[in-house]
């Protein structure tokens, strides 16, 4: 039974509350799960981690656990770590005392003391520097802090749920996040499964994005005919909900009115669509994302679509060279090679002599290019091709690679790309 069509009846009602208290749309059993978790997990004062790539709504599930704890009625903050200057973030989140640092006129509260009482959600919880992560460690094992510039160590009765895209064990094999802090904040563990493993969700939400979009802006809806629907469930959605609704309010807008079909969704989709990445998938269903991982395939594809822009050019001009061949008679009066070759369908190896320099050059780059980069390298020409083709535009540019601007700025560092 198509999962549009399931009984409502089938899903607890805590569950069913809950996504219609917040909004969520969707019937898939993955997603099913991850709400149940967290309203389970809600009432007990653990700590708790959610796992799920970007764009794949992590920012839902702490609102459920604050709403269904005790502590609801007091402060919610949702705090993005990976957006805030790695310079001030121990400010913003234990805040400071006044000259503590230039600029610094007046003392000023942090996240950590302002949600005193509630729950602070630490979205991109990987990006937070290692000084800082010592920190947060502190505070979730005593529940003290202490202001920037201060000697005075303060309390604070708060809940941390933290989220984050990057596989975080292997974060802490590389250096980049603490053990103990892992353990600390994985006491609970929710996986939002990726918009390509929810089947039929897909079209719950385009039919809801369409629907908005023309309610909000009065224009005519949108509807989505059998081939549009199997694009959209075969397409692999590496931007989750976050890319669908972006591209389904585009075919509303230009599209109003119509039956959407397979070729006015592809007309949407980015170029590479048809490149399926199923590296981006882990064991448990596509719970987690691998940020090197994502890098190297990002590089890849941006290399194959140069190789074919480049092999489209060579095959263009191999054509004009055998039309352009001198098609006059020799001595002899007998026609060219070049005439047989334009009167028949079939091409012998003799008339491909004349080209031969294309193949030579052809072969020639191909020799060049067997021999595989590294990751490391592959990673910093992803890098530096991004930044080439943004004008040096480093968030457009992190955007584009599918990693946060924070991590770009110390890869650009690390490989020199200043």
């Amino acid at each position: 039974m198509p999962q549009d069509l399931i009984s409502q009846t089938e899903i607890p009602e805590d569950v069913r509350q809950a996504k219609l208290r917040l909004g969520i749309v969707g019937n898939a059993p993955a997603l099913q799960v991850a709400v149940a978790r967290a309203i389970r997990v809600a009432p007990i004062d653990l700590s708790v981690l959610v796992i799920g790539e970007s764009g794949s709504g992590k920012e839902f599930f702490p609102q459920i656990i604050h709403l269904y704890s005790s502590r609801k009625h007091s402060k919610y903050i949702a705090v993005n770590c990976g957006a805030i200057p790695e310079g001030t973030i121990d400010s913003e989140l234990f805040g400071h005392e006044k000259g503590a640092f230039t600029g610094a006129v007046a003392s000023r509260k942090g996240y950590f003391e302002e949600a005193d009482g509630g729950t602070i959600f630490l979205d991109e919880v990987a990006e937070l520097p290692l000084t800082t992560q010592a920190r947060l460690l502190r505070v979730l094992e005593t529940g003290e802090f202490l202001k920037v510039g201060s000697s005075t160590v303060q309390k604070t009765n708060i809940r941390v749920v933290a989220a984050t895209n990057v596989d975080l064990i292997k974060a802490v094999a590389d250096g980049r996040f603490r053990e103990d802090l892992y353990y600390r904040l994985s006491t609970v563990q929710i996986n939002i499964p990726p918009l390509r493993d929810r089947g039929d969700d897909i079209m719950l939400l385009s039919r809801k994005f369409a629907s908005d979009f023309a309610e909000k802006y009065r224009t005519a809806p949108v509807t989505f005919a059998e081939s549009a629907r199997q694009v959209l469930l075969h397409y692999h959605w590496p931007g989750n909900v976050r890319q669908l609704k972006n591209i389904v309010e585009q075919m509303a807008l230009f599209e109003s009115g119509k039956s959407i079909d397979a070729a006015i969704v592809g007309n949407y989709l980015p170029a590479n669509a048809t490149v399926y990445t199923p590296a981006l998938s882990s064991a448990t269903g596509g719970a987690h994302s691998y940020e090197r991982e994502r890098e190297m395939l990002f590089s890849m594809i941006f290399r194959l679509q140069k190789q074919i822009e480049e092999l489209r050019s060579d095959e263009r001009r191999f054509v004009d060279d055998i039309v352009n061949i001198d098609r006059q008679p020799d001595d002899s009066g007998n026609p060219t090679d070049a005439d047989k070759l334009t009167s028949t369908s079939l091409v012998r190896c003799s008339d491909l002599d004349r080209v031969s320099p294309i193949f030579d050059k052809m072969r020639r780059r191909n020799d060049d290019e067997t021999v595989p980069l590294s990751l490391e390298q592959e990673e910093r020409q992803a890098i530096a091709d991004a930044l080439e083709r943004n004008s040096g535009r480093r968030k457009i540019a992190a955007r584009e690679l599918g990693i946060s601007e924070r991590t770009l700025y110390r890869k650009i560092k690390e490989y020199g790309l200043e």
